[in-house]
């Protein structure tokens, strides 16, 4: 299942990590993480983060992400994917997932990574789309943010009818 989140009292800001990944922290476990296309606000310990502008993408044991979900950073551009630790990550570089400009944004079932059952899009600081191949994940998600709208719901209310915010 695929969810919005354009406005919740829950999030002190889009994108919280510490928040959003609540319903699903003791999930990171089984998954490596990929960040790329990323804009951040960080903590004053931001430094010491697997992460930083020096690359244009990341690949994150749990360990790591976990270090970037526990830190008070605002995500305000980006797309991170969680792909199981049995498959290993081959990323090409001139294919990296992005989110602005991204023409299959609100599409149903499209994860820009094939391998990875996650993905969240944070988009300029206003919302957040995630993305689920793995139902048990989405449930525990939208249990947690009862206030996110399915993605299909969203597109159909605000893109199919001239919305032009992305």
């Amino acid at each position: 299942m695929n969810w919005i989140i354009n406005k919740s009292k829950k999030l002190r800001y889009h994108t919280d990590l510490t928040v959003l990944f609540k319903p699903i922290y003791d999930d990171i476990e089984n998954y490596n993480w990929i960040i790329s296309d990323f804009e951040f606000n960080g903590s004053p310990n931001f430094s010491s983060l697997p992460i930083n502008y020096d690359h244009d993408y990341f690949i994150l044991t749990p360990a790591q992400f976990k270090m970037i979900v526990d830190t008070d950073i605002q995500t305000i551009w980006g797309v991170i994917l969680g792909v199981p630790i049995s498959k290993e990550i081959k990323i090409d570089e001139n294919n990296l997932p992005f989110a602005e400009g991204y023409p299959l944004l609100f599409e149903d079932g499209n994860i820009q990574y094939s391998d990875a059952v996650i993905e969240i899009i944070c988009f300029d600081s206003s919302y957040t789309i995630v993305k689920f191949k793995d139902m048990v994940l989405s449930d525990k998600f939208k249990f947690y943010f009862d206030e996110a709208l399915s993605l299909e719901k969203f597109r159909g209310k605000y893109i199919n009818k001239g919305w032009r915010g992305y």
